[in-house]
């Protein structure tokens, strides 16, 4: 059985699957990978099961050493100098190093076999807002791989992350507490994210979103994707590690298939929104 040595964990490396779903009644998020169908498709290029524990990187990724033959997979951002979307062998003895991202924020890093990680709510991912799952990975640890799976063939066109992209949004539940200006605003201006932005959401500068009404409301449910407005007309577009319940009307849900494309922009990206035609 391999054994990976961390010799840097970069900025923010973390285990991620695809989530605990089914526990947002008792306040626990989904979590999981932020980019999912970039986790599916490392998964799948060293033939594990698409929820197979892999590593998430954050703008730049880990150094790690093998002390034994392995098969990895790097999709989501790319890093200059690796090779993406493709098996790599490695063999006893070598080394990886994940530099920083050239274009979007997060790396998946999958090995064949998976990595052996304790389950919470039958999960592995590292939740960063209730901090269910294992700690962010730290200098010294080592990870178990588990056995080597069947090797599968890479698809034949990857896109990666998008410079500016565009987001599909359906408006609701609450666009009715918004003026007709902030509707239009919201699909007819531009947003740049700001630095507040992490695996919770990404706060977005932009025009301020006016509220026809005053007030707040009670706790309401979210899901991945929600843009909630504060009252300070500031949209926050919330992500895999979104709280399950807040007060702040949502103006507004992002399609469930560009969600994907929300969590690989860093600061300072900007973006778009348009209305979605169909439902997620």
């Amino acid at each position: 059985m391999t054994r990976v040595e961390v010799i840097s964990p970069g900025p923010l490396t973390t285990l991620q699957d695809l989530g605990r779903p089914g526990y947002a009644h008792i306040g626990v998020p989904r979590s999981g990978a932020a980019d999912r169908p970039a986790l599916v498709l490392a998964n799948r290029l060293v033939g594990n099961d698409d929820g197979a524990v892999a590593l998430e990187t954050t703008l730049g990724g880990p150094w790690l050493r093998f002390d034994g033959p392995a098969v990895v997979a790097l999709a989501g951002a790319p890093v200059r100098g690796l090779a993406m979307n493709e098996p790599i062998e490695l063999a006893a003895g070598a080394e990886l190093r994940v530099g920083t991202a050239n274009r979007g924020l997060r790396t998946y890093i999958a090995f064949a076999g998976g990595i052996r990680a304790p389950l919470t709510l039958g999960s592995a991912a590292t939740d960063t807002l209730t901090g269910l799952g294992p700690e962010p990975l730290r200098a010294g640890e080592v990870i178990e791989l588990g056995r080597g799976a069947s090797r599968s063939k890479p698809p034949a066109v990857v896109n990666p992350p998008a410079r500016e992209p565009v987001l599909r949004v359906l408006l609701g539940p609450r666009a009715d507490w918004f003026t007709a200006q902030a509707l239009a605003w919201l699909t007819g201006e531009e947003f740049t994210v700001s630095h507040q932005a992490n695996r919770i959401g990404l706060a977005l500068c932009g025009p301020r979103l006016e509220r026809a009404r005053a007030g707040e409301l009670r706790s309401e449910g979210l899901v991945p994707g929600a843009i909630q407005v504060p009252p300070d007309g500031r949209p926050i577009l919330l992500l895999a590690d979104h709280p399950t319940t807040g007060g702040y009307p949502v103006i507004a849900v992002v399609h469930s298939e560009d969600i994907a494309l929300a969590a690989q922009l860093r600061p300072g990206a900007r973006l778009r929104l348009c209305a979605a035609s169909v439902r997620p």
